[in-house]
């Protein structure tokens, strides 16, 4: 299976520039950023309800809890939001879903609907082609965050958590290797 392609950091400012540019760009940037910030897949984000992110004051939560439906692994989890995503959210939240209640669709579609786990996928590739992008996908943005947290030095057991894998071989296959990134690790070798 081939691998989601991991954006340069312009790739993904061009995103965010196309999607700024389009009618639904606060939710456009919800939707991204759930999936760059979070790691969290095109079905989950599509699974979230208004009560799942926000509380009844409307304030975004710090956490994230999954019910087993909502999820692809069947399993109850939780992810953790960190600051920047919760700004975005928040902003999101008090623009978009004042009108929503509850249990309303977190992310809906232009007809007012939830989406299905298969028009998100095709949101984040619509993204993507009108940026200019080939290879990347709707998993894309949870390598990215994967990958990131790796170039970090967090430790590999903190990352399978925050991805929410099973197995730490699943977590390891996520993570980008370049020759950029073997070049500066051998740099570091001192005897």
């Amino acid at each position: 299976m081939k691998q989601a392609r991991i954006l340069t950091k312009q790739e993904y400012k061009r995103v965010l520039d196309v999607i700024d540019s389009n009618k639904y760009a606060g939710r456009n940037r919800a939707v991204l950023f759930l999936s760059f910030y979070a790691g969290l897949r095109a079905c989950e984000i599509a699974a979230l309800r208004l009560h799942d992110v926000a509380d009844e004051q409307r304030i975004v939560k710090t956490e994230i809890v999954l019910e087993k439906h909502q999820t692809k692994g069947n399993e109850r989890q939780r992810v953790m939001l960190n600051s920047a995503l919760r700004k975005e959210l928040q902003k999101y939240v008090d623009s978009v879903c004042s009108t929503y209640s509850r249990n309303d669709a977190f992310i809906e579609s232009q007809k007012g609907d939830a989406f299905t786990p298969l028009t998100m996928s095709q949101l984040f590739s619509r993204f993507y082609k009108n940026a200019g992008i080939e290879g990347a996908s709707s998993h894309s943005g949870r390598r990215q965050f994967i990958t990131t947290l790796a170039e970090k030095q967090i430790n590999v057991r903190v990352i399978q958590a925050l991805a929410r894998h099973r197995h730490l071989n699943t977590t390891m296959r996520y993570i980008d290797i370049n020759d950029k990134k073997l070049e500066k690790a051998v740099e570091h070798f001192r005897i």
